[in-house]
């Protein structure tokens, strides 16, 4: 076990791998990072699943047994598989961090990311076939999607909130999860075992911030750390609000923040900074397998947290508006472009199950 994910993890941060797929299961490899390398997670996506039907031949003759149904169905038969095999094989670890971690997450389609009522009616029927208590549905924090979380929650259905690019949007998302949890303590429910990630995403926030900055700037780089910064902190009041200390009291659960994206997209970067500069208690970080092995191997931890790089963090982001970067209006069009990639992911997929069923 490497001594850099075990002192991560004792640090508060909870790793999870950004990635499944029916290979991945069937030759151990999820498996094995659970038990040699902390993880303690797994999240999904459509270009996840796209990846994994297109790569492998482990889906084909499940394609071939859906025939009969919708590519919409088959798709939903696939992925629903293989998410409730990771939950299984993560049922030690949920009954290990009382029901913390252990945790598996699948999104709805993301062509209802406009669509609240087809985002409830989707989460729902999801979490109804799949029928694992370690499960998470994910849900985009577009406008749309704030009363969807709400709904679900207040259902007793957990939720990974996805897609966040902005403070203030989270500060959203932190008030609808709380909103859901009054309705179900309302309605009688115990939200004892509901549980929910915000899932706050990193690199692509650098991305377009230094596609704006000179080549020379030393502000290249500093904004998705700062922004994540902010959030944190946003986090950390949130806890310490009166409405939050009230469904505490009645049995509430954190909704902790998730860093996502968190694969460094510039050479020039650390590979590793997306993890080892974004690291405090009650969070967590889904990386794909790639900068999970290299936080392993050259990963250096040294013990500073998020708290306390507050001060620089709001210096670089005054620094960026007055270099006129605009953040608000970066991280509209980042979500914007999120969920357009997801769809084009998704239909991606589609074409590829498609090419099977009539192949």
């Amino acid at each position: 076990m490497s001594n850099t994910l075990q002192a991560i993890s004792q640090a508060g941060v909870a790793i999870w791998l950004d990635d499944l797929s029916r290979d991945r299961l069937q030759n151990n490899s999820l498996a094995d990072l659970v038990q040699q390398d902390n993880v303690v997670g797994v999240t999904t996506n459509p270009s996840i699943f796209a990846n994994a039907i297109r790569k492998s031949t482990l889906y084909r003759e499940d394609i071939k047994k859906y025939a009969n149904l919708s590519i919409e169905e088959v798709i939903t038969q696939l992925t629903t598989d293989d998410v409730r095999s990771a939950c299984d094989l993560l049922q030690n670890t949920y009954l290990q961090t009382k029901h913390i971690d252990g945790r598996v997450s699948i999104e709805v389609d993301p062509r209802f990311a406009r669509d609240t009522q087809a985002t409830i009616n989707q989460g729902k029927h999801l979490w109804k076939i799949i029928d694992r208590p370690n499960l998470l549905i994910k849900v985009p924090a577009t406008v749309e999607g704030l009363p969807a979380i709400t709904s679900l929650i207040a259902d007793g259905i957990s939720v990974n909130v996805t897609l966040i690019f902005s403070v203030e949007r989270y500060k959203q998302v932190m008030h609808a999860y709380a909103a859901g949890l009054e309705k179900l303590l309302a309605a009688g429910g115990s939200a004892n075992q509901v549980f929910s990630v915000a899932s706050f995403f990193i690199s692509r926030l650098d991305t377009s911030v230094d596609a704006l900055l000179p080549e020379s700037s030393a502000l290249r780089g500093c904004a998705a750390i700062a922004n994540a910064t902010m959030a944190y902190e946003a986090f950390l009041n949130f806890q310490k609000s009166q409405l939050w200390q009230s469904l505490q009291m009645s049995g509430c659960n954190l909704q902790r923040p998730l860093w996502a994206s968190t694969g460094v997209k510039d050479p020039k970067y650390d590979p590793n900074r997306y993890v080892m500069e974004l690291i405090a208690p009650n969070t967590v970080n889904t990386m794909p397998e790639q900068t999970l092995l290299s936080v392993k191997n050259t990963g250096i931890y040294n013990y500073e947290k998020m708290t306390d790089d507050l001060a620089i963090a709001k210096s670089n982001l005054a620094k960026l508006a007055l270099a006129g970067i605009d953040l608000d209006k970066i991280t509209v069009d980042l979500e914007i472009d999120g969920v357009k990639k997801f769809e084009s992911s998704w239909m991606e997929l589609m074409s590829s199950v498609r090419a099977v069923v009539t192949g």
